[in-house]
């Protein structure tokens, strides 16, 4: 039986000027082939590492020759030849990846004496085996060259592949956080963070046209990394931006690979790339207008990256994936603006059918958005306590404003009388939570808002109305927004009685603790601070429209009005 022994270096596929393992593996397999015909087979690195050897049962090579005779065939860098012969003992062929030589494969045909003929074309000798080997390792040289080639287009093409599939993987992502309720910042952060993730730089921004001082300005809205962009640097981007995009470019790229700059940047600029966010343009002439077919837009904001990394520059690979992403951004952006548009002619509309309903009665003027403010402080003070979710107080603050609204139902003789009212007038008052729950039925992103109109008057001991529900039979809502109606009634002057001081409205709500009041949500609302309460209250005037704390309460009716669209 042959004894054939195989001896191997160290070689990985991720070290530079090494054999794959499976290159190794099928120049180990035509070594074993070679000793079945009484020769050697060696494979030395260019840095004159024996890669493999491959001794047969005749002889054993010598493998400090062998290394000599390899590294003396890349010394000379054999050109127009896959062969060399070596004292008429070696055979050697160069094995090359991307033009550079690798390694060299080599026959060692050892000290054997073999039958030679005689070249009538050259009048010389020349050994038949020789020969033969010698065309055995071309096939071999070109073979290995053809593989690595293949392998090279394969890896190219996966590379490609993979980039082409995590350009998607963002841009789904960017597509499925595409909702008018996330908050601007947060999907323009993320998506810097996840272009980042395919195309390494130093630093990304993104900025958006804001009005300061009545002046439209860019501003850093989201970004990561080392850049630094003040308003003059802003200023010039979008400038030179323009200027590339009316010269008909999809982006400005500007480094000092090919050519000097373009333009002066900062020292610590080596490369960049900037991309238009373009918006809708409402008005005929406006700085940064885009002079293309797309007459009608402009840029309202740009993304901006320095410093490849990983590559000498950016390229038109990168731009497209920058256009991309920006335009998803702007289109987010544009959707958040016509969805806060949507949602302030929503709140508008609610509040004018709400002071309709006041207006009934000039004592009950602006009741429904005290009542939607009030239900709404209490709110918030009660999340300090327990659990209870944003969207919980927007829909608590929309009960609150909307408590009312099914008094369009009831005749404004009887909201008006300033005497005392008869059963059957009463009866027909008592009716309208029941009106407007069943008006608020009817739109479906209301159906959490109903709870607080329709038990907004249920007392803890039953006597309410319409339902006549007990204790923890009334949702939270609608106990929120009932205790916020009575502290307002209590403190509004009205026909048929004068307003309480906020001290009396204080102490019936003590009293009405357990039996008319909830105990829990009494308590919240008297451990406050009322008085501060009271004064923002007094200073906004019947109608109620102006701000509290650093907010303006029509930006809080259209936040709230965001979760039922949203």
């Amino acid at each position: 039986m042959q004894d054939t022994r195989y001896e191997t270096g160290l070689s990985s596929n991720k070290t530079s000027g090494r054999l794959t393992s499976s290159q190794l593996s099928e120049l180990e397999s035509f070594g074993a082939e070679i000793n079945k015909l009484g020769v050697n087979f060696a494979v030395c690195y260019a840095d004159g590492e024996l890669a493999l050897l491959c001794d047969g049962t005749k002889f054993k090579s010598d493998k400090r020759l062998i290394i000599d005779n390899c590294t003396s065939v890349l010394e000379k860098e054999i050109k127009g030849q896959q062969i060399s012969i070596i004292d008429n003992r070696f055979l050697a062929a160069v094995l090359k990846r991307t033009g550079q030589p690798l390694a060299v494969a080599l026959i060692d045909l050892g000290d054997n004496s073999l039958p030679v003929m005689l070249d009538e074309n050259r009048d010389t000798q020349y050994d038949i085996h020789s020969t033969l080997f010698s065309e055995m390792l071309g096939l071999l040289a070109r073979h290995f060259q053809s593989t690595v080639e293949a392998e090279e287009q394969i890896e190219m093409v996966g590379t490609e592949l993979a980039r082409v599939y995590e350009e998607l993987v963002l841009l789904h992502k960017l597509s499925i956080n595409m909702r008018v309720t996330e908050p601007g910042a947060n999907f323009l952060q993320m998506a810097c963070d996840n272009l980042t993730d395919i195309v390494s730089v130093e630093g990304i921004a993104v900025l958006l046209e804001k009005t300061i001082d009545n002046e439209k300005q860019l501003v850093v809205a989201a970004g990561s990394g080392l850049i630094d962009i003040n308003e003059l640097m802003a200023a010039i981007l979008h400038s030179r931006l323009t200027e590339e995009i009316n010269s008909g470019k999809e982006a400005l790229l500007d480094s000092e690979v090919d050519s000097p700059f373009k333009y002066d940047w900062p020292d610590s600029i080596r490369n960049i790339i900037a991309v238009p966010l373009c918006g809708k343009d409402k008005v005929e002439s406006h700085p940064g207008k885009i002079n293309r077919a797309q007459n009608d837009s402009r840029i309202i904001g740009l993304m901006v990256a320095i410093n490849r990394i990983g590559k000498q520059d950016f390229d038109s690979t990168d731009a497209q994936l920058f256009n991309s992403v920006a335009n998803g951004c702007a289109v987010f952006i544009e959707n958040g603006r016509l969805f806060n548009e949507l949602k302030t002619l929503f709140i508008g509309s609610l509040k004018a059918l709400t002071r309709s309903i006041d207006a009934k009665d000039q004592y009950t003027r602006g009741h429904s958005e005290r009542v939607a403010f009030i239900s709404r402080w209490i709110a918030e003070r009660l999340a300090e306590e327990e659990p209870l979710e944003e969207e919980q107080i927007h829909r608590i603050y929309l009960a609150g404003l909307l408590h009312d609204i099914g008094k369009i139902g009831i005749d404004e003789a009887v909201l008006r009388k300033k005497g005392k009212l008869t059963e059957q007038e009463y009866e027909c008052i008592r009716k309208h939570p029941s009106i407007g729950a069943g008006i608020l039925r009817e739109i479906k992103q209301m159906h959490d808002i109903v709870p607080g109109v329709l038990y907004h008057h249920e007392r803890i001991d039953g006597k309410g109305y319409p339902g006549g529900f007990v204790g923890e039979q009334i949702p939270l809502i609608g106990k929120i927004v009932g205790l916020a109606d009575g502290f307002d009634a209590m403190t509004s002057k009205r026909t048929y009685r004068n307003a309480r001081s906020v001290e009396q409205a204080l102490e019936e709500i003590k009293k009405g603790m357990g039996t008319q009041f909830d105990e829990r949500v009494a308590g919240v609302f008297l451990n406050s601070d009322v008085y501060r309460l009271w004064d923002i209250i007094i200073q906004n005037g019947p109608d109620f429209i102006g701000i509290y704390g650093s907010g303006n309460f029509s930006e809080y009716g259209i936040a709230a009005v965001g979760t039922l669209i949203g």
